[in-house]
């Protein structure tokens, strides 16, 4: 370290700091890797959706990320932070779809070529916003890597990995009951179909029965379906419907006769015990059609509008219009038995936003049994660790129970199925059934020779290219032997089905090894009224307008400081000022200690020189410290890392350590002085460098105001401080605590006396483990004149006391304060206080007022009580060592 000369402002700016730092950091590099000697640390960023805007969410996942990719490169690795975005089909397809609505251009129309172009363009004037908006958090990923979905190479790998897995035998066609999404008209899977309790009503149907003047009754809760039923069943040991059984109905508004069958799927107890059958449009009801050949009967287009297969009047009309027309004719013809309130789960679209509709579709779909083997055995090894561990029982409950993945899209943005098949010429003898799957389009049928194919229309779900993003970020061989698996995941809980599972069951697939060793699962944001942080609700503030207020640190610390492992997080933007608060303090100790610096030579030969117990303490402390640091780091328990920076920084270094030293910085031994600050920068440069990670840019900015240094060097490339266990000083430590146990409790006496702070006091400490070394810093700190300590020390009269761990302590208050009117001021406070509790108890034996009003209410009056008692309990003992 050398002298420093240089102007320091007085309070810390961020907005003068952190796009300066951040540019020197992209413009030397110091965020890019290449494979070398050093050990890989590789974490794969979530790519967020190319077309979205930072929320809160991201910026919690993203500084997780961030620490850990800082700290691992300050620690020695060669850290490597892939960042890309996602190309999202449905929620891109859906935001262009809706601009081209808007300038009144219809995408079937222009046709799908055209309107890629379009999607292409949208994604390039609007995908590189998150990206932007990141970079403004700090995050220190290598740019030079940025990778999308829908790159060339990585498009290729998507579609190499569906061809292969056709060629096993793991992904076929078929016609199945699909989650469809009529907004999107798209089949979509069950992942994706979010669950909403919905009060609705239970209508009861009468079907006439053919040939009778009966009738049975049906109970459904969606009438409009009734349309495409053909069938009615019953349970084989219902007595009420065995004469039934064989016999048809005469369908109401259709007028076709379907059957009543006997099934043992029906519950008796449900409704009247006879149930509707409707193949085509309810997963149940197509299992019961298979079984007793049923006709399926599909009555919906693709947006969920009625179609050809209903009555004329019917037809062409959205789902729930048809509903309303229904109910009304069976109201009218004397066919309604009653209607009943209903409440009943809703699958909504989680995209659409609409209800699903199960819907008979072709399909292409991923066999999973086989894949999902490997990926539980790897969790359960402990190969692939979750934080928190609770997640495990949820991936083994669904992994375990895993059905085949619809990978099918009824889309145009994404990856288009590598699926041809042969139209044929005219001259053709051979029909070509089997189709033809390919990574390169294939320039004519190896069946029959034509060259008239045509390639699938869908394109594949979203997922089904991002499970293999861990290892096709990286482009050759050699990355990806080098970077892959990669260290950590660190995502949100919501996708552990979506994304993670699909990921280390494809990393174990196709890698033939894991794709990461630790999943770390985020907490879920929400404001202070616990509600989930969304855009709908308004309760999510901006975080490039809170990064703006407060500055990418302060909001970096808070939200990990508020975020617990596993446990939800409470925010609003001015939690922040917690954040701003912690980077002033750092700001203000080494503006301190360069102020410093100008007038006393920092001299590396004299670190350590002149050390006495207040140096032992703090570098026992630092290095107790960062042993914590790391193994809370090593455990993923980040929020108790940051508590612990916080409590060293602003308690110990910055409240005590600061303080003791001013003595000697103040004195007149130049060369003492020049060690003391000397080491206080060298330990307050080793703290910066623990806190970098969290706070990377106010610790860039105050390492270089410590000393000149070299055109890209940066504390993010600075070697990170090591554990030296030799200078951990257990003596020291416990010395320490009885310092600032009496400093404490005298500060406390001079508040609870009204004893000016610029009055000297005599002190008397009855003890046997205070030592003279203790004794002159607990004078400096505490204002005191005249200290006396010892095993036989006497409580005088009139005086203040304290008791601590180690000591009695005694302040003679004989001409400090005027006895007299002090005790009639504390007097009076009893007084009034005794009035206050007098009131409160009153109300609280109320039984009228304690059983009639809000529980938080009464809880508020009860710890009012409490906190009032214990005030009258210390009045009464001050006032009786005033006596």
């Amino acid at each position: 370290m050398t002298e420093t000369k240089r102007e320091i402002p007085k309070a810390y700016d961020p907005s003068k700091t952190e796009d300066k730092w951040y540019k020197y950091w992209l413009d030397n590099g110091l965020f890019h890797s290449e494979p070398n000697d050093k050990p890989p640390f590789t974490i794969a960023i979530p790519p967020p959706n190319v077309t979205g805007m930072l929320t809160m969410g991201h910026i919690l996942n993203n500084t997780i990320q961030d620490v850990y990719i800082r700290l691992k490169r300050m620690q020695g690795f060669n850290s490597c932070w892939v960042p890309g975005t996602d190309h999202a089909s449905i929620a891109t397809e859906t935001k262009v779809t809706k601009f081209l609505e808007e300038k009144k251009i219809d995408k079937y129309k222009i046709g799908r070529e055209e309107f890629l172009k379009h999607c292409w363009k949208w994604t390039e004037q609007y995908g590189g916003i998150i990206i932007q908006q990141l970079k403004k958090l700090g995050v220190s990923c290598d740019w030079r890597r940025e990778r999308f979905t829908m790159d060339d190479d990585y498009y290729r790998e998507v579609i190499k990995a569906f061809v292969d897995l056709y060629k096993e035998g793991k992904i076929y066609r078929g016609y199945r009951m699909v989650n469809w999404d009529p907004a999107n008209k798209s089949a979509i899977s069950d992942e994706e179909v979010l669950y909403r309790t919905v009060n609705g009503k239970l209508w009861n149907f009468r079907y006439p029965v053919v040939g009778t003047d009966k009738y049975i009754v049906v109970a459904t809760t969606r009438p409009e379906t009734m349309l495409g039923d053909t069938g009615v069943a019953v349970n084989p040991n219902d007595e009420r419907y065995k004469d039934l059984i064989g016999k048809k109905v005469k369908l109401p508004i259709v007028g076709r006769e379907i059957p009543i069958f006997a099934d043992e799927y029906v519950d008796m107890e449900f409704g009247t015990g006879a149930v509707k059958v409707t193949p085509a449009h309810d997963v149940n009801d197509y299992d019961m059609g298979q079984r007793h050949k049923l006709e399926i009967v599909n009555i919906f287009n693709p947006d969920a509008t009625t179609n050809k297969n209903v009555p004329d009047w019917l037809q062409g009309i959205d789902r729930f219009e048809a509903r309303k027309k229904v109910v009304e004719w069976f109201e009218k013809n004397g066919l309604m038995e009653k209607i009943e309130d209903y409440q009943n789960k809703v699958g909504y679209s989680e995209r659409g936003a609409v209800p699903i509709e199960p819907y008979l579709s072709e399909q292409w779909f991923m066999k999973m049994t086989e894949l999902a083997k490997p990926a539980l055995d790897v969790v359960r090894e402990g190969k692939v660790k979750f934080y928190p561990a609770h997640w495990e029982k949820t991936y083994f409950h669904w992994m375990e129970n895993i059905s085949d993945w619809c990978i099918s899209r009824q889309l145009w943005w994404g990856h288009r199925i590598p699926v041809w098949y042969c139209i044929g010429d005219d001259h053709c003898k051979i029909e070509c059934k089997e189709p033809i799957v390919s990574v390169d389009p294939p320039e004519k049928c190896p069946h029959c020779g034509s060259k008239n194919l045509k390639q699938d229309e869908d394109v594949l779900d979203t997922w089904a290219s991002s499970w293999i993003w861990a290892h096709a970020i990286f482009r050759t061989e050699e990355e990806r032997k080098y970077y892959y698996p990669t260290s950590i995941l660190v995502t949100a809980p919501d996708i552990i089905f979506f994304w993670v599972a699909r990921m280390i069951m494809s990393g174990m697939h196709f890698m033939k090894d894991i794709p990461f060793s630790h999943v770390y699962f985020t907490s879920v944001i929400r404001d202070l009224q616990g509600r989930k942080m969304s855009k709908s609700l308004g309760n999510s503030p901006d975080p490039l307008d809170v990064i703006k207020e407060y500055g990418a640190d302060a909001l970096r610390f808070t939200v990990l400081y508020l975020a617990p492992l596993g446990q939800d997080v409470l925010f609003s933007a001015d939690k922040c000022d917690f954040g701003r608060n912690f980077a002033n303090k750092i700001w203000n100790a080494g503006r301190f200690l360069l102020m410093n610096a100008e007038n006393i030579k920092v001299d590396d030969k004299l670190k350590d020189s002149y050390i006495d117990f207040a140096d032992e303490w703090i570098i026992s402390r630092f290095n107790e410290t960062l042993a914590e640091f790391n193994n809370a780091m090593d455990s993923f328990e980040i929020n108790n890392a940051t508590k612990i920076i916080y409590s060293f920084v602003w308690n110990d270094f910055c409240d005590w350590y600061v303080e003791m030293i001013k003595n000697r910085l103040y004195g007149e031994d130049e060369e003492i002085k020049s060690a003391v600050l000397t080491r206080a920068l060298s330990i307050f440069e080793n703290m910066l460098k623990m806190v970098h990670p969290f706070m990377p840019f106010v610790t860039e900015e105050i390492y270089q105001l410590i000393q000149e240094r070299k055109e890209g060097e940066s504390i993010s490339t600075s070697e990170f401080p090591k554990v030296k266990k030799e200078l951990i000083n257990p003596q020291a430590d416990k010395e320490m605590e009885i310092v600032e146990g009496i400093v404490t409790a005298l500060r406390n006496i001079r508040g609870e006396m009204n004893i000016p702070p610029s009055k000297k006091i005599t002190v008397l400490l009855k003890s046997s483990e205070v030592k003279e070394r203790q004794i002159d810093y607990i004078k400096k700190l505490a204002k005191v004149e005249d200290l006396k300590a010892g095993e036989n020390i006497t409580k005088p009269k009139a005086s203040a006391s304290a008791i601590i761990k180690s000591a009695e302590i005694y302040v003679p208050l004989e001409g400090l304060i005027d006895l007299d009117v002090e005790r009639q001021r504390l007097q009076k406070e009893i007084t009034r206080l005794e009035g206050s509790l007098a009131g409160i108890e009153k109300k609280l034996s109320n039984e009228k007022f304690v059983s009639g009003a809000p529980a938080e209410v009464v809880e508020k009056e009860r710890t009012k009580r409490r906190d009032w008692q214990e005030n009258l309990g210390k009045l009464k003992e001050i006032l009786n060592s005033l006596s």
